[in-house]
């Protein structure tokens, strides 16, 4: 038994739905590093984990498919941004937690995703935030389904801020070195090229 197995089952949403400006409008997940697209590093790391695999994506459908069980998608056009793709994922996952991960993460590793279940078992009824350091981290967080119907409130009261409705739930850290490695995002073309195995 590996230590994710001693973990309660959980849903996987990886956020794949943004306009990808830094990349000149480009779909990052699906913009290849190392031989692969950005999204099947994440399929690799993700997919032992769940059998609940949603991704976020508002365009290339067909071509995500082939890496989740599920697909969600904003309700509303022009890339609404990370809430409306965490708010859609809350509202299909089959599980009780919700893992949520950028798809332009490529560096991220199993410890990172075990110690943010770990700390949700330990606080169940409040989400879970990687804070770098001082920095919070809302896009790689474990939000407890049961939150749902808060997160569709605040969506339709205006919020567009993730990490403003998980601190109104009480959010705790997971906490990680400033400056840690395994939690680049890779938006840039530069980022992409300058980042070594």
């Amino acid at each position: 038994m590996t230590a994710s197995d001693a973990l309660p089952p959980c849903s996987i949403l990886l956020l794949a739905g943004g306009r990808g400006q830094r990349m000149g409008g480009r779909d990052k997940g699906l913009i290849d590093w190392r031989g692969e697209p950005l999204i099947q590093h994440l399929h690799r790391l993700t997919r032992p984990l769940t059998d609940d695999l949603i991704i976020s994506c508002n365009r290339n459908r067909e071509q995500y498919a082939r890496f989740a069980d599920q697909l969600v998608q904003d309700d509303e056009s022009d890339f609404p941004g990370p809430y409306a793709g965490i708010r859609a994922g809350l509202a299909v996952a089959r599980h009780a937690y919700l893992l949520v991960m950028p798809c332009d993460s490529p560096l991220l590793d199993i410890d990172v995703l075990e110690g943010l279940r770990r700390t949700a078992l330990a606080h169940p009824a409040q989400p879970v935030m990687v804070r770098q350091g001082e920095q919070w981290e809302p896009l790689l967080c474990c939000i407890p389904a049961v939150h749902a119907p808060v997160f569709e409130a605040h969506w339709q009261q205006g919020q567009r801020s993730p990490r403003r409705t998980m601190a109104e739930l009480g959010v705790v850290p997971f906490q990680c070195p400033a400056n840690d490695p395994r939690l680049a995002n890779l938006n840039t073309p530069d980022l992409l090229t300058d980042v070594r195995p």
